[in-house]
């Protein structure tokens, strides 16, 4: 009997998520996971024989995504990579499998999820996040490279037929609009922004398309990437060492950067100057002893969030638009799965088709010495049209499947060919 492949994988599918909805900046910067943690993960899980396991961190949440049977084990490697306890990750840690696990990967694509609705940052850093796990596993999982340029799909749709995204409101913009609302003669008000990764470049993006020619310096630990964002934007750059002196003259800190710990604290900001410092580094990157200083305001995510609350009310009323999408593409995502699954049997089927087809032709032109291109032709056409029936009876009763698939394995091989002939 005939073997039928299993390739369906909704069913393992999981995400575990610890986000802003739990867990504070402070929280979630615990459990942040780094680009250099991603070669001896991805070795464990695999070493294991774990599936596959992508992580997704960002400044509102870290998720594990995995198409393991075991989710809890996928989770206790993450914790020993990044050293925290499995029982501290699991206690802000929610949990979705199966088709929840999917449409929460939809959600978080679509902006729904993020801590300002309508952020599509997120969907750049879900994309940028496979690729890196994809590179270090060196093979494809096709479960999650469709879910991926589904999500991709659903963003897309969402931005180009909602409202969900208008009055840019990301975590870099949000910072720019609390500049714009709370400093005085900006234009003269000297900005340095430390770290020019993804956040770090769309806030200088809308600093200067926000601002009439801002004086902003940037630094970044790698001076080839500081140096192209310069010359991009026309604006100066200064070696990443240097960045304490500068601090003596800075008005606005930004701080974008990457790092495990602090990287500034009130030693710092020795002079008494007035500063703003706005951290949008998870974990956070500027010290809170800062806040001690009567000359330093101390702004982070959380509460750059709270500053756009108009601008959220209007895209909620876009969610349901939203959702129809997802829905929409949902149903898309498991009707492919569906076929997928099925794709042996239909297509064990339409072999055990096209055997017969050869026999009878083979019969044919031993008795008649021709065949003519139409009659081959119109038995291609008879075998699509059957598979084509029953693809679309086993896909639309996937319970039956594999009952159908047996019996007609057993109608069409096992008897023997001749049989009916014989008897009339």
């Amino acid at each position: 009997m005939i073997q039928y492949s299993k390739v369906h994988q909704t069913s393992n599918f999981a995400v575990l998520s610890i986000s802003y909805e739990k867990a504070d900046v402070e929280t979630r910067g615990k459990f942040a996971f780094f680009d250099e943690n991603i070669k001896s993960f991805v070795a464990k899980v695999h070493e294991q024989d774990l599936g596959d396991a992508f992580v997704v961190s960002t400044c509102n949440r870290t998720e594990i995504y995995t198409t393991t049977n075991n989710y809890l084990l996928i989770a206790e490697e993450y914790c020993k990579t990044i050293d925290v306890q499995l029982k501290d990750f699991l206690h802000f840690a929610n949990i979705l499998t199966k088709e929840e696990a999917l449409k929460h990967l939809f959600r978080v694509a679509a902006g729904l999820e993020s801590q300002i609705i309508g952020d599509f940052e997120i969907i750049g850093q879900i994309k940028k996040a496979y690729a890196r796990f994809k590179k270090e596993r060196k093979n494809s999982n096709p479960f999650l490279e469709r879910s991926i340029n589904s999500a991709i799909q659903i963003s897309k749709r969402i931005k180009n037929e909602t409202g969900i995204s208008n009055g840019a409101a990301s975590v870099s913009y949000a910072a720019v609009h609390y500049i714009l609302n709370n400093q005085k003669r900006i234009t003269e008000k000297n900005i340095l922004l430390l770290g020019v990764g993804e956040i770090g470049q769309n806030t200088v993006e809308n600093l200067v398309k926000h601002v009439y020619q801002p004086k902003i310096k940037i630094a970044n630990r790698t001076q080839e990437k500081a140096a192209k964002i310069s010359e991009k934007y026309n604006i100066p750059n200064i070696d990443y060492n240097d960045f304490e002196k500068e601090l003596n003259h800075t008005d606005i800190l930004i701080v974008a950067t990457g790092a495990k710990t602090p990287i500034i604290n009130k030693s710092h900001l020795k002079n008494g100057k007035e500063i703003l410092i706005i951290d949008l580094s998870i974990p956070n990157n500027v010290d809170k002893n800062v806040s001690e200083l009567t000359n330093a305001t101390l702004i982070d995510v959380d509460e750059l969030s709270k500053q756009i609350q108009a601008t959220i009310q209007q895209r909620e009323k876009e969610i349901p638009k939203a959702e129809v999408i997802i829905k929409e593409m949902t149903k898309d995502f498991l009707e492919w799965e569906k076929k997928r699954k099925l794709a042996p049997n239909i297509h064990h089927f339409k072999a055990v088709l096209k055997n017969m087809e050869r026999n009878e032709m083979h019969n044919f032109y031993r008795k008649n010495k021709y065949i003519d291109i139409n009659d081959m032709e119109l038995s291609e056409k008879m075998i699509q049209k059957i598979t084509n029936r029953f693809a679309k009876y086993i896909i639309d009763n996937p319970l039956k499947a594999e009952e159908i698939s047996k019996l007609m394995h057993e109608i069409l091989v096992e008897q023997p060919n001749n049989e009916f002939n014989e008897k009339h």
